[in-house]
C-alpha cells in the first residue's frame, strides 16, 4: 500500500492504522516520491491525496494505472464536488473526502482490494462469455467481438457482475453491497456513474449493451 500524502500528522495517522490492520504501507509527500517508490516496490494499491506540492494526485493515479493497470487507486481529498468526484473514478476505484473517518478509510480500502485482487480468482477458471462479450477471469481482461476493452479494476468487477446474472436485472443496491461492499447507500450516484463509464466504453465496439430498469437496477440485453 503506497500513501501519498503531504500532511505529515494525515499521513502518520493513515500508515499506523493501516500497519495495525496488517497492511504493508509505504508512504511519500510528492509526486516524485510516490513515482519513485512505485517504480521500486510495485504496490498493489495507492491511496492518493489529490492537491500535493508538485502536482496533481489524479495525474499521479494515471501515471500509475498506465504503468500498473491492476494496481488499485483510491483518492482522499478535501475536494467534494461532485465534477472532482466524478473525473476520480473516471479512472480510480474510490474516493473519499476529508474530514474522513479512519474505519472507514481502512473498510473501503479493503474492499477495493477484494475486488481487484487477481489472488481471488481461480487461475483455471475458463473465460466468461456473454454474446459477443469475454471476461478472462485469469488475465483480467474483457474483448467485445474480439477487440480488447480497457476497463479499471472496478469497472471489470461491476461488468464481471452483471455477466454472471446473464440477462437479469440487477438491483442497485445488491451491485452496491456485491461490487462495492457498500451497506445502506442507496443514494448512492456512484453505480450510475460506473454505468456510464462501462456504456461508453463496450458502446465504442457493438450495439447497446446494459439495460436500464428506471427504479430498480440494470442488466444486459439478450446475449444470442
Amino acid at each position: 500500500m503506497l500513501i501519498v500524502e503531504d500532511e505529515p500528522s494525515i499521513a502518520d495517522v493513515l500508515a499506523i492504522t493501516l500497519r495495525y490492520h496488517r497492511f504493508e504501507v509505504m508512504t511519500a509527500g510528492t509526486v516524485r516520491e510516490a513515482l519513485a517508490l512505485a517504480t521500486r516496490t510495485r504496490p498493489d494499491a495507492a491511496l492518493l491525496d489529490v492537491m500535493l506540492p508538485d502536482g496533481d494526485g489524479r495525474a499521479l493515479g494515471r501515471e500509475l494505472r498506465a504503468r500498473r493497470p491492476d494496481m488499485a487507486l483510491v483518492f482522499l481529498t478535501a475536494r467534494d464536488a461532485p465534477a472532482e468526484i466524478v473525473g476520480a473514478l473516471g479512472f480510480g476505484d474510490d474516493y473519499i473526502t476529508k474530514p474522513f473517518n479512519i474505519d472507514e478509510v481502512v473498510a473501503r480500502l479493503g474492499a477495493v482490494l477484494r475486488r481487484t485482487r487477481a489472488a481471488d480468482v481461480l487461475p483455471e477458471r475458463p473465460p466468461l462469455r456473454y454474446g459477443d462479450l469475454e471476461l478472462d477471469e485469469t488475465a483480467y481482461t474483457v474483448h467485445r467481438s474480439g477487440r480488447t476493452v480497457q476497463l479499471t479494476p472496478t469497472e471489470y468487477a461491476l461488468l464481471r457482475f452483471l455477466v454472471r446474472n446473464g440477462g437479469r436485472v440487477v438491483p442497485k443496491e445488491q451491485l452496491l453491497r456485491h461490487v462495492w461492499q457498500y451497506e445502506h447507500t442507496a443514494e448512492s450516484t456512484v453505480v450510475e456513474t460506473y454505468i456510464s463509464y462501462l456504456r461508453r466504453k463496450l458502446e465504442a465496439l457493438g450495439p447497446p449493451l446494459i439495460t436500464t430498469r428506471r427504479g430498480v437496477g440494470y442488466g444486459l440485453a439478450g446475449g444470442a
